[in-house]
């Protein structure tokens, strides 16, 4: 607790360098942890650039200049950045989180519509379904003295999006082997990729190690396997996610059996890491700030009553979704969202030359000193209804913005 009084709690974040780290400093700092980067007058600048190696750098850090890059300028720096694609290509192939151009446009508009709000009618009832059960296995007890909570959220999402994608519950063990080797696979790979700072091409092979190769074959194998068991035997009276893509499109157009496999991994990708993290955060704060537990419940049982939720509840738990949209901000899912210029362009008068690095920092956004009154605080009131007037959608961006903002950010968010 902050010495400020019983109902104020700064959560813990990286150490701030009072100034800029050097190149080579800054390659390591970023190869262990990219929030340990980002020096104090980072929180407080709106725009501004770097150089590292051969690579230029410019960071939007306001509002109009992340409309700027992501909305306005969007053809212009839609692709995903080198370390992106090259860290995530050997397990996503050509999916839509990785991808670009024709590719990205044809794939969005056969992805999109399956995890779209207007499927949570169908998929809410899967997650308070899987949920009920994960509460009732932790009831039947005893609990042991300490719970991985992580580790728990990541077995309760990965259940979860198992059932919504599949339409079927996979069991424990084959959804948790593949949780593990998700995670395997993203211990593997590096947070920085050095060969592209110095400029060298996407096609020439990237020193990984073997790391990656047997996360990426266990993830494969599974994913198919999963895929051919369900083609050939669908379920008839289900509307899951794998049965609306393997829909042929207004176009026509059907993925293949690989495409297929790559979006599934998208999907799994960018729904169960992310949201387990966020979950595991948001529990973290809780236990920390009695005050916003004690109004969470009592939200719970003004309205539920002690019943499990519905759907239809979602528009009355407003203090619940202030909370979870308070763990966003402090901590992002995805806390760096970096861009590759395709083609030169101009950011606040600034030249962008093609193949510069656009950045969108939401770790700084979100904290940004001009943007957020005490920014580092726990303070779930400020996303309720009589606290968010005037604030620019593009200072809160936890599922990015823009087209290419997350196609599942409702599902994610209920």
């Amino acid at each position: 607790m902050s010495d400020h009084g019983p109902m104020e709690f700064v959560p813990p974040f990286p150490h701030r360098p009072e100034a800029g780290l050097a190149p080579w400093a800054l390659i390591r700092s970023a190869r262990r942890n990219l929030l340990e980067i980002w020096d104090r007058e980072c929180f407080e600048l709106e725009f501004f650039t770097a150089r590292l190696l051969t690579k230029q750098i410019f960071i939007c850090n306001s509002p109009d200049t992340v409309q700027q890059a992501f909305v306005v300028q969007n053809d212009l720096f839609q692709r995903k950045s080198p370390q992106m694609r090259n860290a995530l290509r050997p397990l996503l192939g050509d999916g839509l989180f990785i991808s670009d151009g024709d590719t990205w446009k044809e794939r969005r508009k056969l992805v999109a519509p399956a995890v779209n709000a207007s499927r949570l009618p169908t998929f809410a009832p899967v997650m308070v379904d899987a949920t009920t059960e994960f509460c009732d296995r932790l009831a039947q007890g005893p609990l042991p003295a300490k719970i991985e909570v992580l580790s728990e959220m990541a077995s309760l999402t990965a259940e979860i999006i198992c059932r919504v994608i599949f339409g079927r519950s996979l069991g424990r063990d084959a959804a948790s082997e593949i949780v593990e080797a998700f995670s395997e696979y993203q211990r593997a790979i590096g947070q920085m990729d050095v060969m592209s700072l110095f400029g060298l091409p996407d096609w020439l092979p990237r020193l990984r190690g073997g790391g990656i190769a047997g996360p990426t074959r266990r993830i494969h194998k599974a994913l198919s396997q999963i895929i051919a068991s369900y083609e050939k035997d669908p379920p008839r009276d289900e509307n899951s996610i794998m049965k609306l893509l393997m829909q042929r499109s207004e176009t026509n157009a059907r993925l293949t059996a690989e495409q297929l496999r790559n979006e599934i991994a998208v999907l799994f990708m960018a729904g169960h890491e992310t949201t387990a993290n966020s979950m595991a955060w948001t529990w973290y704060l809780l236990s920390q700030s009695p005050w916003a537990e004690a109004r969470l419940h009592a939200e719970l049982d003004r309205v539920l009553g002690g019943r499990p939720p519905t759907l239809d509840d979602y528009p009355q738990l407003a203090y619940a979704r202030a909370v979870f949209e308070e763990a966003l901000r402090l901590y992002p899912p995805v806390p760096l969202l970096s861009r590759e210029a395709v083609r030169d362009g101009t950011v606040r008068g600034h030249k962008v030359r093609k193949g510069s690095l656009v950045l969108v920092v939401p770790w700084l956004l979100h904290r940004h000193s001009k943007l957020w009154d005490q920014p580092d605080y726990f303070m779930p009131e400020r996303f309720l209804a009589e606290n968010t007037a005037g604030r620019s959608k593009y200072a809160y961006i936890p599922f990015s913005i823009g087209p290419r903002t997350c196609a599942g950010a409702a599902f994610g968010l209920t």
